[in-house]
């Protein structure tokens, strides 16, 4: 009895055995592997220019829910997301995004820039050796040859050997050419007056697409010629200065810069189609025309990743002419968030919802106006530029007996001839910091900084680490300008930007769709961060020039 009792105890306990190695057999077979990489059907960067952070909290009670609600929500929120360089502004903005890198390596240094070895001056997008395409004006002689890297979008078109698509949209040349990059299949651009039309270069093609054609004849332009009023009752406008006042830009031919603004009777005085760019209808024609850009291009149809670049022009046109607290920013930024929804929502129906992947930021912020700011007994004012220019050309003459020792100024830099230096003995690095001393105490100017110590330093924090990482060496000039905080060089209304200061450093990030988690955070990312998050999600190579992080919080 004992016996038996002993071999049944046994075989049970070897049933259970085989029952539990079994068991964990199989539980080891069915985990799921990780993804090596996320391929959605379609990537849509999307670039708002001049877009502050705070706007997404100062207007949020002002959003629907599809738009920025949607990204905030569902996505991932990048809370202290910053330009690491300066200046900031389209071009370099654009380019940095898209290239994972910033003006020292990638070479857009401004929007446009004096040229060391021609003496003249450049456009970032500019190329005369390519021809205009759907216009007879120069306004398509553009291409990205003065991007000295890869971009998110060459890289794509390298890992699918070309199959996905790369289109760049936005009203501004640069906004959809840098973004798009060298090997994109097409950028197109908005060109104002008598027509109206969308046009491009002969850098990606000889003629337009008949899509194009198609829209460029229909009334989807022509039906925003119609007066500005406010979407909502203005009086629920609470987030903005009052209507009427002294800080904000009139167009032509009106005696207040309050609301409505009567387009169609400002029509001839202010570039015909033109004016619309400084309206929220800019952004509007710029959505209709990305939506037709999916359709006519049939981006998202496969389970090869496509990518479409938009930028979102407008709301900088409207920033630099009535400023950072007028009614009109106000208005722009709601009915982007419309424009947003009715993206999101075509996107949904036309690619599908949880197959395509988005992101969102700018290119700059902006600060607000300083007379305002000044008003408010904020620290803040203008830089005398007459008088400082007087000034200085009193010591160089004083100094060095002539006034052509400086070449240049732009983007808040100096370009120093450096023949006439030697000519006259004078040691370059010796003339450099003699001209940033004088600069120093002149009223407005917080900091100065030479080539010299961009050269020979290696700073990692403040505003010569923001500085450094927009010097580029072949480009940059001999001396680097940085105005006290709340001091600009621009007119009395309307808001601007350029600086390392942070109101033109800090924008949004917001990413969302295939491959992203849902949650936020508040470390500190950076602009060149955006490129190798998206590279890696999409496990493809990192633009060539790289020096941004992926941010890993943001990825499944």
């Amino acid at each position: 009895m004992k016996k038996t009792n002993l071999v049944l105890l046994l075989l049970v306990m070897l049933m259970t055995s085989l029952s539990f190695g079994q068991r964990k057999k199989k539980d080891i077979v069915e985990e799921q592997p990780e993804p090596i990489a996320h391929t959605p059907k379609l990537v849509v960067g999307i670039v708002v220019d001049q877009m502050r952070y705070d706007y997404l909290t100062r207007f949020w009670a002002q959003y629907g829910e599809g738009g920025f609600k949607r990204l905030v929500n569902q996505g991932f929120n990048c809370k202290n997301h910053h330009y690491n360089y300066a200046p900031t502004s389209t071009g370099p903005g654009h380019a940095s995004v898209y290239t994972g890198t910033t003006p020292a390596t990638h070479g857009i240094i401004g929007n446009d820039w004096y040229n060391k070895e021609t003496g003249t001056d450049v456009y970032c997008a500019g190329d005369d050796s390519y021809t205009s395409v759907g216009t007879t004006s120069d306004a398509g002689q553009m291409s990205p040859h003065r991007m000295l890297t890869t971009t998110v979008t060459d890289e794509l078109r390298m890992h699918t050997q070309k199959r996905g698509k790369v289109i760049g949209v936005a009203l501004k040349d640069r906004g959809a050419i840098l973004p798009a990059g060298h090997a994109a299949n097409a950028a197109y651009w908005f060109e104002g007056g008598a027509a109206g039309n969308w046009i491009t270069s002969s850098y990606y093609m000889d003629a337009l697409p008949q899509w194009v054609v198609d829209f460029n004849n229909s009334d989807a332009v022509e039906v925003y010629k119609k007066p500005w009023n406010t979407l909502k009752p203005i009086e629920t406008y609470v987030e903005s200065g009052t209507d009427a006042n002294t800080y904000e830009g009139m167009f032509k031919g009106e005696a207040t810069s309050s609301f409505p603004h009567d387009l169609p009777a400002l029509w001839e005085a202010n570039g015909q189609f033109g004016l619309l760019r400084t309206t929220p209808y800019g952004n509007s024609m710029t959505a209709d025309f990305a939506l037709a850009a999916v359709e006519g291009e049939s981006l998202g149809v496969d389970t090869i990743t496509d990518f479409l670049a938009v930028s979102f022009s407008s709301t900088d046109y409207v920033g630099h002419f009535f400023g950072v607290n007028s009614k009109e920013i106000e208005d722009t930024y709601i009915r982007l968030d419309r424009d947003l929804a009715r993206l999101f929502t075509a996107l949904d129906e036309k690619v599908g919802e949880g197959e395509y992947t988005v992101f969102l930021t700018a290119d700059h912020a902006a600060i607000d106006v300083p007379a305002y700011l000044k008003d408010s007994k904020l620290p803040a004012g203008y830089l005398d530029m007459k008088g400082l220019q007087a000034k200085f050309a009193e010591f160089l003459k004083y100094k060095y007996g002539t006034t052509d020792v400086v070449k240049d100024l732009s983007n808040y830099q100096l370009f120093l001839d450096h023949k006439i230096l030697t000519n006259l003995d004078i040691d370059l690095k010796e003339a450099q910091e003699d001209i940033a001393k004088e600069l120093l105490s002149y009223e407005g100017i917080g900091q100065v900084y030479t080539a010299h110590q961009m050269w020979t330093n290696n700073y990692t924090k403040g505003i010569p680490y923001i500085l450094q990482n927009g010097y580029n060496q072949k480009r940059s000039g001999d001396v680097l300008i940085v105005p006290n905080p709340g001091f600009i060089l621009y007119g009395r209304t309307g808001s601007t930007h350029g600086s390392p200061q942070i109101y033109d450093t800090h924008v949004p990030l917001l990413l969302y769709g295939k491959g992203i988690k849902q949650g936020s955070t508040v470390n500190r990312t950076e602009i060149p961060d955006i490129a190798p998050t998206i590279s890696a999600l999409l496990g493809i190579a990192f633009p060539s020039g790289t020096t941004g992080r992926p941010i890993g919080e943001v990825l499944e």
